[in-house]
């Protein structure tokens, strides 16, 4: 499998990990190191994966089982080596984000390292 294909496998993960409120999937996307970043209502969130996973975990019932629409849309993705940058916007929680994510290539196996989010506005 292609490293873009793996990016975007991974991509794919991190949006259901949202989409299906899963820890596990939240663990499954991101680098163990990673940080989750932006502001939510005016509030700096700086998270670690657990806080993160926590966070999704929490959203009861799943926006899947909610019926919510899945909406992701990769706008850029670009690799150096055995990095990326993907920038995603995807609707969640009522709210569109605009998400950049890092990702980072180790041990044959691509996982996000950090992730800058910033709120759109409302979902449609």
């Amino acid at each position: 499998m292609s490293d873009e294909s793996q990016i975007k496998d991974t991509v794919q993960t991190y949006f259901d990990c949202m989409y299906e409120s899963s820890a596990d999937k939240v663990r499954a996307a991101f680098h163990p190191n990673a940080k989750i970043t932006g502001y939510l209502e005016g509030e700096l969130l700086e998270w670690s994966v657990e806080d993160f996973a926590g966070f999704v975990s929490s959203q009861q019932p799943s926006p899947k089982e909610n019926g919510e629409p899945a909406r992701i849309d990769i706008v850029s993705l670009e690799i150096a080596g055995n990095t990326a940058a993907v920038q995603v916007r995807d609707d969640y929680l009522g709210m569109t984000f605009l998400d950049s994510l890092s990702l980072l290539k180790s041990d044959d196996r691509w996982s996000i390292y950090n992730k800058l989010f910033h709120v759109e506005g409302s979902s449609s």
